[in-house]
């Protein structure tokens, strides 16, 4: 039922999300142990890596989202360009 490719992307979507989880332990850790930074800029910081993970996310998204219209688009035209060679052919 699943295809290798399937088992290969799960695979790295597990790693990737690793990678954030440590990165976001490693994160909280630092700020939490800089002793010289007020409790707010600490707190603002945070917040800012939080907005930026999500515009990434939003980045990211509405790329594959326009790659996967544009594929669509091309496949559609390549459909029409066969049919009209296949209808043109057809007619002689």
């Amino acid at each position: 039922m699943f295809t290798s490719t399937t088992n290969d992307n799960a695979l790295i979507m597990f790693f990737n999300l690793l990678g954030v989880a440590v990165s976001y332990v490693m994160l909280g850790l630092s700020l939490y142990l800089s002793t010289d930074v007020p409790l707010s800029t600490k707190g603002f910081w945070a917040i800012a890596v939080l907005m930026l993970t999500v515009s990434l996310v939003n980045f990211v998204k509405f790329r594959f989202d326009q790659r996967a219209t544009s594929d669509r688009i091309n496949q559609i035209e390549a459909a029409k360009t066969e049919k009209l060679l296949s209808d043109f052919v057809g007619e002689k």
